[in-house]
């Protein structure tokens, strides 16, 4: 595969979309799953130059801290930097059988943007945005549980025990204070205002 020129006309209308949008952040990104059997049996690794294998293996990486994650920019002069190489060195790897753009293909981005993806490296960063996804809901479940069962015992401490029996009740009171109460503490006046509001008692 022959590597871009810095600049070049670019015909879009047949280029994937890809995946991720340029949007999605992975704060605190210092983890990358390689596998390493799949990485040695690899075409690449067992047939490129071991200069080749070491630009290439080293933009799976450059690939984790871009935006959006996982793609490259098309861009020769920025990539030669990125591995800290002269542009003609970089331009002579890429005239190579193998270089060290094997197998990236260009897609386009939620911005319009072209850039180079790979779909090992693509399939990591989706996995890493859905354990993201996955660890975000269930923080936000276990802060759901937390506050329910802290409104449950100030409840019981007011003597709203007939408006808890009520299927939801809890579940509707949390969900107001939620929405008209986000910065308050949710002390006895905070509760029984949202009472007052929701409840078909005084307490």
């Amino acid at each position: 595969m022959i590597a871009s020129s810095s600049i070049q006309l670019i015909d879009a209308s047949d280029i994937e979309e890809y995946p991720i949008a340029t949007d999605q952040r992975l704060e605190s990104h210092f983890y990358v799953e390689m596998h390493f059997r799949r990485w040695l049996n690899s075409r690449f690794c067992m047939l490129a130059d071991p200069e080749v294998g070491f630009y290439g293996f080293n933009l799976f990486f450059v690939a984790q801290d871009q935006s959006p994650v996982g793609t490259l920019p098309i861009d020769d002069r920025l990539l030669a930097k990125y591995l800290n190489i002269d542009i003609e060195r970089w331009q002579s790897l890429c005239r190579r059988e193998i270089s060290p753009l094997y197998n990236w293909k260009k897609v386009r981005c939620s911005d319009g943007e072209i850039r180079w993806a790979h779909p090992v490296v693509t399939e990591m960063a989706v996995k890493a945005l859905g354990s993201k996804r996955k660890n975000a809901a269930d923080k936000a479940k276990a802060r759901e549980r937390k506050r329910l069962k802290d409104l449950t015992q100030m409840l019981e401490r007011i003597g709203a025990k007939r408006l808890m029996s009520n299927p939801g009740f809890v579940e509707r009171l949390d969900a107001w204070l939620v929405q008209h109460r986000p910065d308050s503490n949710r002390t006895e006046p905070v509760v029984r205002e949202a009472l007052d509001v929701i409840g078909s008692e005084r307490v």
